[in-house]
Protein backbone atom coordinates (compact mmCIF):
# COMPACT_ATOMS: atom_id res chain seq x y z
CA UNK A 1 0.00 0.00 0.00
CA UNK A 2 2.84 2.37 0.84
CA UNK A 3 4.34 1.82 -2.60
CA UNK A 4 1.03 2.53 -4.35
CA UNK A 5 0.45 5.65 -2.28
CA UNK A 6 3.93 6.91 -3.14
CA UNK A 7 3.35 6.18 -6.83
CA UNK A 8 0.04 8.06 -6.74
CA UNK A 9 1.64 11.07 -5.08
CA UNK A 10 4.43 11.16 -7.65
CA UNK A 11 1.89 10.93 -10.47
CA UNK A 12 0.07 13.95 -9.16
CA UNK A 13 3.31 15.89 -8.82
CA UNK A 14 4.97 14.97 -12.10
CA UNK A 15 2.27 14.31 -14.69
CA UNK A 16 0.14 17.32 -15.60
CA UNK A 17 -3.58 16.71 -16.05
CA UNK A 18 -4.49 16.04 -19.70
CA UNK A 19 -0.89 15.39 -20.73
CA UNK A 20 -2.02 12.35 -22.69
CA UNK A 21 -4.15 14.44 -25.04
CA UNK A 22 -1.46 16.16 -27.13
CA UNK A 23 0.64 13.07 -28.06
CA UNK A 24 -2.53 11.06 -28.71
CA UNK A 25 -3.94 13.72 -31.05
CA UNK A 26 -0.63 14.03 -32.92
CA UNK A 27 -0.27 10.25 -33.24
CA UNK A 28 -3.88 9.84 -34.43
CA UNK A 29 -3.36 12.60 -37.00
CA UNK A 30 -0.23 10.83 -38.20
CA UNK A 31 -2.03 7.46 -38.38
CA UNK A 32 -4.94 8.93 -40.32
CA UNK A 33 -2.84 10.59 -43.03
CA UNK A 34 -0.31 7.74 -43.23
CA UNK A 35 -3.16 5.37 -44.11
CA UNK A 36 -5.16 7.74 -46.31
CA UNK A 37 -3.85 6.36 -49.59
CA UNK A 38 -6.55 6.39 -52.31
CA UNK A 39 -4.27 4.68 -54.84
CA UNK A 40 -3.50 1.56 -52.81
CA UNK A 41 -6.62 -0.45 -53.78
CA UNK A 42 -5.66 0.14 -57.44
CA UNK A 43 -1.95 -0.75 -57.21
CA UNK A 44 -2.04 -3.83 -59.44
CA UNK A 45 -4.03 -2.17 -62.29
CA UNK A 46 -1.62 0.78 -62.05
CA UNK A 47 1.49 -1.40 -62.37
CA UNK A 48 -0.02 -3.41 -65.23
CA UNK A 49 -1.37 -0.31 -66.97
CA UNK A 50 0.28 2.14 -69.36
CA UNK A 51 1.95 4.14 -66.58
CA UNK A 52 4.36 1.31 -65.71
CA UNK A 53 3.63 -1.18 -68.50
CA UNK A 54 4.80 -4.21 -66.49
CA UNK A 55 3.77 -7.80 -67.22
CA UNK A 56 1.82 -10.04 -64.87
CA UNK A 57 4.87 -12.27 -64.38
CA UNK A 58 7.01 -9.26 -63.42
CA UNK A 59 4.42 -7.93 -60.96
CA UNK A 60 3.30 -11.18 -59.30
CA UNK A 61 6.45 -13.30 -59.43
CA UNK A 62 9.31 -10.77 -59.30
CA UNK A 63 8.11 -7.54 -57.66
CA UNK A 64 5.52 -8.40 -55.01
CA UNK A 65 7.72 -11.07 -53.31
CA UNK A 66 10.30 -8.37 -52.46
CA UNK A 67 7.93 -6.87 -49.88
CA UNK A 68 7.68 -10.22 -48.09
CA UNK A 69 11.45 -10.72 -48.00
CA UNK A 70 12.25 -7.18 -46.83
CA UNK A 71 9.54 -7.26 -44.16
CA UNK A 72 10.94 -10.50 -42.72
CA UNK A 73 14.56 -9.32 -42.74
CA UNK A 74 13.76 -5.96 -41.17
CA UNK A 75 11.22 -7.00 -38.53
CA UNK A 76 13.55 -8.05 -35.69
CA UNK A 77 16.19 -5.30 -36.18
CA UNK A 78 13.40 -2.72 -36.32
CA UNK A 79 11.84 -4.22 -33.17
CA UNK A 80 15.11 -3.63 -31.26
CA UNK A 81 15.80 -0.27 -32.92
CA UNK A 82 12.30 0.95 -32.01
CA UNK A 83 12.94 0.35 -28.33
CA UNK A 84 16.57 1.58 -28.38
CA UNK A 85 15.76 4.82 -30.25
CA UNK A 86 12.61 5.46 -28.16
CA UNK A 87 9.98 5.15 -30.91
CA UNK A 88 9.83 8.66 -32.38
CA UNK A 89 12.84 8.35 -34.79
CA UNK A 90 11.39 5.09 -36.13
CA UNK A 91 7.97 6.71 -36.70
CA UNK A 92 9.75 9.49 -38.61
CA UNK A 93 11.54 6.80 -40.62
CA UNK A 94 8.19 5.20 -41.44
CA UNK A 95 6.84 8.51 -42.73
CA UNK A 96 9.98 9.03 -44.84
CA UNK A 97 9.84 5.52 -46.29
CA UNK A 98 6.17 6.03 -47.25
CA UNK A 99 7.11 9.27 -49.03
CA UNK A 100 9.91 7.50 -50.92
CA UNK A 101 7.58 4.63 -51.82
CA UNK A 102 4.92 6.86 -53.37
CA UNK A 103 7.44 9.16 -55.05
CA UNK A 104 9.00 6.11 -56.73
CA UNK A 105 5.54 4.80 -57.56
CA UNK A 106 4.99 7.99 -59.54
CA UNK A 107 8.31 8.21 -61.37
CA UNK A 108 10.26 4.92 -61.13
CA UNK A 109 10.32 2.77 -64.27
CA UNK A 110 11.38 -0.82 -64.83
CA UNK A 111 11.32 -3.99 -62.74
CA UNK A 112 14.44 -3.23 -60.67
CA UNK A 113 13.23 0.26 -59.70
CA UNK A 114 9.83 -1.04 -58.60
CA UNK A 115 11.56 -3.81 -56.61
CA UNK A 116 13.42 -1.08 -54.69
CA UNK A 117 10.04 0.57 -54.19
CA UNK A 118 8.76 -2.64 -52.58
CA UNK A 119 11.80 -2.67 -50.29
CA UNK A 120 10.98 0.80 -48.99
CA UNK A 121 7.38 -0.28 -48.53
CA UNK A 122 8.71 -3.20 -46.48
CA UNK A 123 10.50 -0.67 -44.26
CA UNK A 124 7.25 1.24 -43.72
CA UNK A 125 5.42 -1.98 -42.84
CA UNK A 126 8.11 -3.20 -40.43
CA UNK A 127 8.16 0.15 -38.63
CA UNK A 128 4.43 0.00 -37.85
CA UNK A 129 5.46 -1.49 -34.51
CA UNK A 130 6.72 1.96 -33.50
CA UNK A 131 3.34 3.53 -34.23
CA UNK A 132 1.39 1.01 -32.16
CA UNK A 133 3.81 0.98 -29.20
CA UNK A 134 4.81 4.66 -28.98
CA UNK A 135 1.75 5.80 -27.09
CA UNK A 136 2.40 3.39 -24.19
CA UNK A 137 5.66 5.17 -23.41
CA UNK A 138 4.11 8.61 -22.97
CA UNK A 139 0.80 8.00 -21.17
CA UNK A 140 -0.16 6.34 -17.90
CA UNK A 141 -1.34 2.75 -18.00
CA UNK A 142 -4.86 3.69 -16.87
CA UNK A 143 -5.21 5.41 -20.27
CA UNK A 144 -3.96 2.47 -22.37
CA UNK A 145 -7.39 1.16 -23.43
CA UNK A 146 -8.67 4.61 -24.41
CA UNK A 147 -5.60 5.74 -26.39
CA UNK A 148 -5.30 2.34 -28.11
CA UNK A 149 -8.87 2.60 -29.36
CA UNK A 150 -8.23 6.16 -30.59
CA UNK A 151 -5.07 5.20 -32.50
CA UNK A 152 -6.61 2.13 -34.14
CA UNK A 153 -9.74 4.07 -35.02
CA UNK A 154 -7.55 6.69 -36.71
CA UNK A 155 -5.83 4.11 -38.91
CA UNK A 156 -9.10 2.36 -39.83
CA UNK A 157 -10.71 5.71 -40.62
CA UNK A 158 -7.76 6.67 -42.81
CA UNK A 159 -7.97 3.36 -44.69
CA UNK A 160 -11.73 3.70 -45.18
CA UNK A 161 -11.64 7.35 -46.27
CA UNK A 162 -8.75 6.62 -48.63
CA UNK A 163 -10.52 3.67 -50.25
CA UNK A 164 -13.82 5.56 -50.64
CA UNK A 165 -12.04 8.64 -52.03
CA UNK A 166 -10.15 6.56 -54.57
CA UNK A 167 -13.27 4.77 -55.71
CA UNK A 168 -15.26 8.01 -56.10
CA UNK A 169 -12.48 9.71 -58.03
CA UNK A 170 -12.12 6.75 -60.40
CA UNK A 171 -15.80 5.96 -60.92
CA UNK A 172 -17.44 9.40 -60.75
CA UNK A 173 -14.84 11.92 -61.92
CA UNK A 174 -12.76 9.48 -64.02
CA UNK A 175 -9.44 10.52 -62.50
CA UNK A 176 -6.34 8.66 -63.62
CA UNK A 177 -4.55 6.21 -61.32
CA UNK A 178 -1.48 8.45 -61.56
CA UNK A 179 -3.49 11.28 -59.96
CA UNK A 180 -4.53 8.99 -57.10
CA UNK A 181 -0.87 8.33 -56.39
CA UNK A 182 -0.23 12.08 -56.28
CA UNK A 183 -2.92 12.42 -53.59
CA UNK A 184 -1.38 9.49 -51.69
CA UNK A 185 2.05 11.15 -51.82
CA UNK A 186 0.61 14.40 -50.45
CA UNK A 187 -1.16 12.52 -47.65
CA UNK A 188 1.91 10.56 -46.50
CA UNK A 189 3.96 13.78 -46.71
CA UNK A 190 1.53 15.41 -44.27
CA UNK A 191 2.00 12.37 -42.01
CA UNK A 192 5.79 12.73 -42.22
CA UNK A 193 5.62 16.41 -41.18
CA UNK A 194 3.20 15.56 -38.36
CA UNK A 195 5.57 12.92 -36.93
CA UNK A 196 8.11 15.61 -36.01
CA UNK A 197 5.65 17.12 -33.51
CA UNK A 198 5.45 13.94 -31.42
CA UNK A 199 6.95 14.38 -27.91
CA UNK A 200 10.16 12.40 -27.44
CA UNK A 201 9.68 9.59 -24.87
CA UNK A 202 12.14 9.35 -21.97
CA UNK A 203 11.77 5.61 -21.45
CA UNK A 204 11.14 2.39 -23.33
CA UNK A 205 10.32 -1.21 -22.52
CA UNK A 206 13.79 -2.76 -22.60
CA UNK A 207 16.75 -0.47 -23.30
CA UNK A 208 15.76 2.65 -21.35
CA UNK A 209 14.10 2.03 -18.00
CA UNK A 210 13.41 4.52 -15.19
CA UNK A 211 14.34 3.81 -11.60
CA UNK A 212 13.70 5.75 -8.37
CA UNK A 213 14.15 5.68 -4.65
CA UNK A 214 11.31 3.20 -4.19
CA UNK A 215 13.08 0.41 -6.08
CA UNK A 216 14.58 -1.13 -2.94
CA UNK A 217 11.23 -1.19 -1.19
CA UNK A 218 9.69 -2.68 -4.34
CA UNK A 219 12.29 -5.45 -4.34
CA UNK A 220 11.55 -6.22 -0.68
CA UNK A 221 7.86 -6.45 -1.45
CA UNK A 222 8.59 -8.87 -4.29
CA UNK A 223 10.59 -11.15 -2.01
CA UNK A 224 7.83 -11.21 0.57
CA UNK A 225 5.10 -11.82 -2.02
CA UNK A 226 7.00 -14.58 -3.80
CA UNK A 227 5.32 -13.65 -7.07
CA UNK A 228 7.11 -14.93 -10.17
CA UNK A 229 6.10 -11.90 -12.20
CA UNK A 230 6.33 -9.44 -9.33
CA UNK A 231 9.37 -7.71 -10.78
CA UNK A 232 7.63 -6.87 -13.99
CA UNK A 233 4.42 -5.75 -12.30
CA UNK A 234 6.07 -3.39 -9.81
CA UNK A 235 8.57 -2.10 -12.34
CA UNK A 236 5.75 -1.23 -14.73
CA UNK A 237 3.93 0.46 -11.86
CA UNK A 238 6.99 2.58 -11.11
CA UNK A 239 7.90 3.29 -14.73
CA UNK A 240 4.53 4.79 -15.58
CA UNK A 241 5.32 7.58 -13.10
CA UNK A 242 8.18 8.79 -15.26
CA UNK A 243 6.32 8.59 -18.57
CA UNK A 244 5.44 12.28 -18.62
CA UNK A 245 8.04 14.25 -16.62
CA UNK A 246 7.46 17.96 -17.32
CA UNK A 247 10.58 19.74 -18.54
CA UNK A 248 12.08 22.85 -16.91
CA UNK A 249 9.92 22.76 -13.79
CA UNK A 250 10.82 22.89 -10.13
CA UNK A 251 9.14 19.55 -9.54
CA UNK A 252 11.39 17.93 -12.12
CA UNK A 253 14.54 19.54 -10.70
CA UNK A 254 13.69 18.47 -7.16
CA UNK A 255 13.04 14.94 -8.29
CA UNK A 256 16.35 14.41 -10.09
CA UNK A 257 17.98 13.03 -6.96
CA UNK A 258 15.34 10.28 -6.77
CA UNK A 259 14.93 9.28 -10.43
CA UNK A 260 17.15 8.38 -13.35
CA UNK A 261 16.95 6.63 -16.68
CA UNK A 262 19.28 3.67 -17.06
CA UNK A 263 20.37 2.23 -20.39
CA UNK A 264 20.47 -1.57 -20.58
CA UNK A 265 23.03 -3.46 -22.69
CA UNK A 266 21.96 -5.40 -25.78
CA UNK A 267 23.21 -8.68 -24.27
CA UNK A 268 21.08 -8.22 -21.17
CA UNK A 269 18.03 -7.29 -23.26
CA UNK A 270 18.42 -10.41 -25.43
CA UNK A 271 18.87 -12.59 -22.34
CA UNK A 272 15.70 -11.15 -20.81
CA UNK A 273 13.78 -11.66 -24.05
CA UNK A 274 14.87 -15.30 -24.22
CA UNK A 275 13.77 -16.00 -20.63
CA UNK A 276 10.42 -14.32 -21.23
CA UNK A 277 10.03 -16.28 -24.47
CA UNK A 278 10.49 -19.63 -22.72
CA UNK A 279 8.14 -18.62 -19.92
CA UNK A 280 5.35 -17.37 -22.20
CA UNK A 281 5.26 -20.28 -24.63
CA UNK A 282 5.22 -22.86 -21.85
CA UNK A 283 1.45 -22.20 -21.63
CA UNK A 284 -0.54 -24.58 -23.86
CA UNK A 285 -3.38 -22.09 -24.33
CA UNK A 286 -1.07 -19.27 -25.36
CA UNK A 287 0.88 -21.61 -27.63
CA UNK A 288 -2.30 -22.79 -29.34
CA UNK A 289 -3.55 -19.27 -30.10
CA UNK A 290 -0.06 -18.21 -31.19
CA UNK A 291 0.23 -21.13 -33.62
CA UNK A 292 -3.11 -20.18 -35.16
CA UNK A 293 -1.99 -16.53 -35.29
CA UNK A 294 1.21 -17.37 -37.19
CA UNK A 295 -0.35 -19.88 -39.60
CA UNK A 296 -3.42 -17.79 -40.44
CA UNK A 297 -1.55 -14.49 -40.73
CA UNK A 298 0.77 -16.11 -43.26
CA UNK A 299 -2.19 -17.17 -45.42
CA UNK A 300 -3.98 -13.85 -44.85
CA UNK A 301 -0.98 -11.85 -46.12
CA UNK A 302 -0.77 -13.98 -49.25
CA UNK A 303 -4.47 -13.64 -50.06
CA UNK A 304 -4.51 -9.89 -49.41
CA UNK A 305 -1.31 -9.26 -51.37
CA UNK A 306 -2.44 -11.09 -54.49
CA UNK A 307 -6.21 -10.54 -54.44
CA UNK A 308 -5.94 -7.57 -56.82
CA UNK A 309 -4.10 -9.85 -59.22
CA UNK A 310 -6.94 -12.37 -59.04
CA UNK A 311 -9.53 -9.64 -59.68
CA UNK A 312 -7.49 -8.45 -62.64
CA UNK A 313 -7.50 -12.00 -63.98
CA UNK A 314 -11.27 -12.41 -63.51
CA UNK A 315 -12.26 -8.93 -64.78
CA UNK A 316 -9.37 -7.03 -66.48
CA UNK A 317 -9.47 -3.31 -65.68
CA UNK A 318 -8.90 -2.51 -69.35
CA UNK A 319 -12.29 -3.98 -70.24
CA UNK A 320 -14.45 -3.36 -67.15
CA UNK A 321 -14.96 -0.98 -64.24
CA UNK A 322 -12.76 -1.17 -61.15
CA UNK A 323 -14.45 -1.29 -57.76
CA UNK A 324 -11.42 -2.28 -55.66
CA UNK A 325 -11.73 0.85 -53.52
CA UNK A 326 -15.33 0.10 -52.60
CA UNK A 327 -14.49 -3.46 -51.66
CA UNK A 328 -11.58 -2.38 -49.45
CA UNK A 329 -13.75 0.26 -47.77
CA UNK A 330 -16.60 -2.19 -47.10
CA UNK A 331 -14.27 -4.89 -45.79
CA UNK A 332 -12.48 -2.43 -43.48
CA UNK A 333 -15.73 -0.96 -42.15
CA UNK A 334 -17.34 -4.36 -41.68
CA UNK A 335 -14.20 -5.57 -39.93
CA UNK A 336 -14.36 -2.64 -37.51
CA UNK A 337 -18.04 -3.39 -36.76
CA UNK A 338 -17.42 -7.09 -36.17
CA UNK A 339 -14.50 -6.31 -33.86
CA UNK A 340 -16.83 -4.11 -31.79
CA UNK A 341 -19.45 -6.88 -31.62
CA UNK A 342 -16.86 -9.46 -30.53
CA UNK A 343 -16.38 -7.53 -27.29
CA UNK A 344 -19.90 -8.54 -26.21
CA UNK A 345 -19.70 -12.25 -27.10
CA UNK A 346 -19.64 -14.51 -24.04
CA UNK A 347 -18.18 -17.95 -24.66
CA UNK A 348 -15.74 -20.34 -22.99
CA UNK A 349 -12.80 -19.84 -25.34
CA UNK A 350 -10.63 -22.22 -23.32
CA UNK A 351 -13.05 -25.06 -24.14
CA UNK A 352 -14.48 -24.21 -27.56
CA UNK A 353 -11.84 -21.83 -28.94
CA UNK A 354 -9.88 -24.35 -31.01
CA UNK A 355 -13.02 -25.84 -32.58
CA UNK A 356 -14.24 -22.36 -33.52
CA UNK A 357 -10.83 -21.59 -35.03
CA UNK A 358 -11.17 -24.78 -37.06
CA UNK A 359 -14.70 -23.87 -38.20
CA UNK A 360 -13.85 -20.35 -39.29
CA UNK A 361 -10.59 -21.46 -40.93
CA UNK A 362 -12.67 -23.89 -42.98
CA UNK A 363 -15.04 -21.06 -43.97
CA UNK A 364 -12.01 -19.02 -45.07
CA UNK A 365 -10.73 -21.97 -47.10
CA UNK A 366 -14.11 -22.24 -48.87
CA UNK A 367 -14.21 -18.46 -49.44
CA UNK A 368 -10.76 -18.44 -51.05
CA UNK A 369 -11.62 -21.46 -53.20
CA UNK A 370 -14.86 -19.82 -54.41
CA UNK A 371 -12.93 -16.64 -55.25
CA UNK A 372 -10.67 -18.73 -57.44
CA UNK A 373 -13.06 -21.01 -59.33
CA UNK A 374 -16.33 -19.09 -59.82
CA UNK A 375 -14.96 -16.54 -62.28
CA UNK A 376 -17.45 -13.81 -61.32
CA UNK A 377 -15.97 -10.55 -60.05
CA UNK A 378 -18.88 -9.77 -57.72
CA UNK A 379 -18.61 -13.20 -56.10
CA UNK A 380 -14.87 -12.57 -55.72
CA UNK A 381 -15.58 -9.27 -54.01
CA UNK A 382 -18.14 -10.82 -51.65
CA UNK A 383 -15.83 -13.70 -50.69
CA UNK A 384 -12.99 -11.24 -50.11
CA UNK A 385 -15.12 -9.20 -47.70
CA UNK A 386 -16.17 -12.39 -45.89
CA UNK A 387 -12.55 -13.58 -45.70
CA UNK A 388 -11.24 -10.31 -44.25
CA UNK A 389 -14.11 -10.00 -41.76
CA UNK A 390 -13.58 -13.52 -40.39
CA UNK A 391 -9.84 -12.99 -40.06
CA UNK A 392 -10.39 -9.64 -38.30
CA UNK A 393 -12.75 -11.29 -35.80
CA UNK A 394 -10.40 -14.17 -35.05
CA UNK A 395 -7.22 -12.11 -34.80
CA UNK A 396 -9.00 -9.80 -32.36
CA UNK A 397 -10.03 -12.76 -30.20
CA UNK A 398 -6.51 -14.21 -30.43
CA UNK A 399 -5.03 -10.86 -29.41
CA UNK A 400 -7.26 -10.69 -26.35
CA UNK A 401 -6.63 -14.31 -25.35
CA UNK A 402 -2.87 -13.92 -25.62
CA UNK A 403 -2.71 -10.54 -23.88
CA UNK A 404 -5.17 -11.35 -21.08
CA UNK A 405 -2.57 -12.73 -18.67
CA UNK A 406 0.60 -11.11 -19.98
CA UNK A 407 2.41 -8.02 -18.77
CA UNK A 408 3.36 -5.37 -21.31
CA UNK A 409 6.91 -6.68 -21.89
CA UNK A 410 5.73 -10.19 -22.73
CA UNK A 411 2.81 -8.79 -24.74
CA UNK A 412 5.20 -7.04 -27.12
CA UNK A 413 7.51 -10.06 -27.29
CA UNK A 414 4.80 -12.63 -28.06
CA UNK A 415 3.15 -10.50 -30.73
CA UNK A 416 6.53 -9.82 -32.31
CA UNK A 417 7.48 -13.51 -32.34
CA UNK A 418 4.10 -14.52 -33.79
CA UNK A 419 4.43 -11.97 -36.57
CA UNK A 420 8.00 -13.05 -37.29
CA UNK A 421 6.97 -16.73 -37.58
CA UNK A 422 4.08 -15.72 -39.85
CA UNK A 423 6.48 -13.81 -42.10
CA UNK A 424 8.97 -16.69 -42.13
CA UNK A 425 6.20 -19.06 -43.28
CA UNK A 426 5.00 -16.51 -45.82
CA UNK A 427 8.54 -16.14 -47.17
CA UNK A 428 8.83 -19.91 -47.55
CA UNK A 429 5.47 -20.05 -49.33
CA UNK A 430 6.43 -17.11 -51.56
CA UNK A 431 9.76 -18.67 -52.54
CA UNK A 432 8.14 -21.99 -53.42
CA UNK A 433 4.81 -20.90 -54.93
CA UNK A 434 5.15 -17.33 -56.20
CA UNK A 435 8.76 -16.37 -56.88
CA UNK A 436 10.00 -16.86 -60.44
CA UNK A 437 13.07 -18.62 -59.01
CA UNK A 438 10.70 -21.24 -57.52
CA UNK A 439 7.60 -22.68 -59.15
CA UNK A 440 6.38 -19.25 -60.29
CA UNK A 441 2.77 -20.43 -60.46
CA UNK A 442 -0.05 -18.45 -62.03
CA UNK A 443 -2.44 -16.47 -59.88
CA UNK A 444 -5.34 -18.96 -60.22
CA UNK A 445 -3.18 -21.90 -59.17
CA UNK A 446 -1.82 -19.87 -56.26
CA UNK A 447 -5.29 -19.31 -54.83
CA UNK A 448 -6.09 -23.02 -55.01
CA UNK A 449 -3.00 -23.60 -52.89
CA UNK A 450 -4.04 -20.89 -50.42
CA UNK A 451 -7.48 -22.50 -50.09
CA UNK A 452 -5.85 -25.86 -49.37
CA UNK A 453 -3.55 -24.16 -46.84
CA UNK A 454 -6.51 -22.85 -44.82
CA UNK A 455 -8.18 -26.27 -45.05
CA UNK A 456 -5.05 -27.81 -43.46
CA UNK A 457 -5.21 -25.22 -40.65
CA UNK A 458 -8.87 -26.13 -40.10
CA UNK A 459 -8.03 -29.85 -39.89
CA UNK A 460 -5.18 -29.27 -37.40
CA UNK A 461 -7.32 -27.21 -35.04
CA UNK A 462 -10.33 -29.52 -35.42
CA UNK A 463 -8.24 -32.44 -34.14
CA UNK A 464 -6.71 -30.36 -31.32
CA UNK A 465 -10.09 -28.85 -30.41
CA UNK A 466 -11.82 -32.22 -30.31
CA UNK A 467 -9.12 -33.58 -28.04
CA UNK A 468 -9.40 -30.52 -25.77
CA UNK A 469 -13.21 -30.75 -25.48
CA UNK A 470 -13.04 -34.46 -24.65
CA UNK A 471 -10.38 -33.80 -22.02
CA UNK A 472 -12.45 -31.04 -20.41
CA UNK A 473 -15.58 -33.22 -20.41
CA UNK A 474 -13.69 -36.05 -18.70
CA UNK A 475 -12.30 -33.59 -16.17
CA UNK A 476 -15.80 -32.28 -15.35
CA UNK A 477 -17.09 -35.84 -14.96
CA UNK A 478 -14.22 -36.87 -12.68
CA UNK A 479 -14.47 -33.79 -10.43
CA UNK A 480 -17.96 -34.57 -8.94
CA UNK A 481 -16.90 -38.19 -8.32
CA UNK A 482 -13.83 -37.01 -6.47
CA UNK A 483 -15.90 -34.61 -4.36
CA UNK A 484 -18.53 -37.29 -3.61
CA UNK A 485 -15.77 -39.63 -2.52
CA UNK A 486 -14.32 -37.05 -0.14
CA UNK A 487 -17.73 -36.22 1.34
CA UNK A 488 -18.41 -39.93 1.81
CA UNK A 489 -15.14 -40.39 3.66
CA UNK A 490 -15.91 -37.39 5.87
CA UNK A 491 -19.32 -38.86 6.74
CA UNK A 492 -17.67 -42.10 7.79
CA UNK A 493 -15.16 -40.26 9.98
CA UNK A 494 -12.20 -41.13 7.81
CA UNK A 495 -11.15 -37.50 7.28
Amino acid sequence: MELKEAVSCRKAALIPRGSWLFPTCVLCTYGFFANLRPSEPFLTPYLLGPDKNLTETQVYNEIYPVWTYSYLVLLFPVFLATDYLCYKPVIIMQGLSLMITWFMLLYAQGTLAVQFLEFFYGISTATEIAYYSYIYSVVNNDMYQKVTSYCRTATLTGLTVGSVTGQLLVSVTNWSLFSLNVISLISVSVAFVTSWFLPMPVKSLFFHQTFNGHDKKSADLEKRSGSKNGRLTHTAELEEVEAQIPLNTEAHEADKQYTKTQSISLTKVLRTLWKDFLHCYSSRTLLSWSVWWALSTCGYFQVINYSQGLWEEVAPSSRSGIYNGSVEAVSTLLGAITVFVVGYIKISWSTWGELLLALFSLVNAIAVYIMDVIGNIWVCYAMYVLFRSIYTILITIATFQIAANLNMECYALVFGVNTFVALALQTLMTVIVVDSSGLGLGILTQFKIYAGYFAIIAFIFFVCGLFNVMKNCRHKQDTPKSLDSRFSLKANGSL
